[in-house]
């Protein structure tokens, strides 16, 4: 039944809320994670821009959350029985969530980052050049370059398999992103090493085959590398 007023509305809403709190496990989890980011906010006594940002992110990932879940429950009530299409449906939902929470990550280390690491530049620290964003801005570009990559891959599924591999691009971005910003030798050949391990256990493993990680390494290294010889 629709609500009658006002207070109704916000009622149906409030129990919306409660409902998929009580209901859904990944939302507590996103409910702790607020609480102690905003106790953090407190510790270190945030500016208003970075407080907003906080909030923001906070806000768009309990939205997709919420969202996520509404669709799913109108998927079941439609489909109970199994459907390739209400798989789909609750697919996308999720990845609305994942996209909400890699972008709160983001404002995150945005509103945060100056509290851990040191500033680069002068001014307030939100309009300053945060620390380390060559190193993010070169994981999130492989990992978009991997997903337009595997979407024209017919085989394989996002994290078993495919062309090419996810988990080399990632780590050899990292480990390259460790090397060119003078991290050290001792730091840059355990990362390199880390890398190395973890590509070769892919294959070990038969998720991949030798040129399905040698591609995915290949364009963790060079799109980290031209990233940083251009903008660094």
């Amino acid at each position: 039944m629709k609500p009658t007023g006002l207070w109704a509305s916000f009622n149906c809403a409030i129990e919306g809320i409660l409902w998929t709190a009580r209901t859904q496990r990944h939302l507590r989890y996103h409910l702790l994670v607020a609480v102690a980011v905003l106790v953090a906010a407190l510790l270190f006594r945030v500016s208003s821009l970075e407080f907003i940002l906080l909030v923001f992110g906070m806000v768009l990932v309990f939205f997709a959350e919420l969202l996520n879940t509404a669709i799913e429950v109108v998927v079941d009530m439609i489909s109970p029985e199994y459907h390739p299409m209400a798989r789909r449906a609750k697919d996308v939902a999720a990845g609305a969530v994942l996209m909400a929470c890699i972008g709160a990550a983001v404002m995150g280390y945005l509103a945060l980052s100056n509290y851990f690491f040191p500033l680069e530049g002068e001014g307030v620290p939100l309009l300053a050049r945060p620390p380390g964003n060559l190193a993010v801005v070169s994981v999130l570009v492989v990992t978009i370059l991997v997903v337009l990559i595997k979407t024209r891959s017919p085989q394989g599924s996002p994290l078993h398999g495919g062309m090419p591999s996810g988990h080399a691009a990632f780590s050899f971005s990292v480990a390259t992103s460790a090397i060119m910003s003078g991290a050290g030798y001792l730091l840059s050949l355990l990362v390199l090493a880390m890398a190395v391990m973890l590509s070769q256990s892919r294959v070990f493993l038969k998720i991949h085959s030798f040129i399905e990680v040698l591609v995915g390494a290949l364009i963790g290294v060079v799109t980290t590398a031209l990233l940083y010889l251009f903008f660094s």
